[in-house]
């Protein structure tokens, strides 16, 4: 089982301090096996790979805001995919090693929380030709209202 460090790369502390046993009454365990062990939801499964609904994903461990729905795609790859967060500051990435190779893992600059991988140079038609691939187990979906 993989554990998080409860410390960005730098070693400062993450503002927001989750307990994992709170996490684990509240989550349901493929979240927080996700968020909190670095998992991965089964391919087209998630709640959020072919929604259309315009609002702010956040973070489902802690509410910080992660991506709108405007930098939204359908990549097909069988989860959620983002050409970029909302903001830089929103995510930590991190290169992880656990499949043998090197990828770029994300996780919420908040609570630490395993959100997904991002890949680059795909050929996706979006502006920074970047694929954020996020699991939907780690997001909640809040819809804009009003226009």
């Amino acid at each position: 089982m993989h554990e998080l460090p409860k410390q960005l790369p730098d070693g400062t502390p993450y503002a927001v301090q989750l307990d994992d046993d709170e996490l684990r009454r509240r989550l349901e365990p493929l979240a927080f096996h996700v968020l909190r062990q670095a998992g991965t939801e089964p391919p087209f499964s998630g709640e959020y790979e072919n929604t259309e609904t315009d609002g702010v994903y956040r973070c489902r461990a802690c509410d910080a805001e992660l991506f709108r729905s405007e930098a939204k795609f359908h990549s097909g790859c069988g989860w959620p995919s983002f050409y970029e967060p909302t903001d830089a500051d929103a995510v930590v990435l991190l290169v992880d090693h656990l499949l043998g190779y090197p990828r770029i893992e994300v996780r919420c600059r908040a609570c630490g929380s395993h959100l997904g991988h991002v890949f680059q140079g795909e050929g996706y038609p979006v502006p920074t030709d970047q694929r954020w691939c996020i699991n939907s187990v780690c997001l909640t979906l809040e819809p804009r209202t009003g226009s």
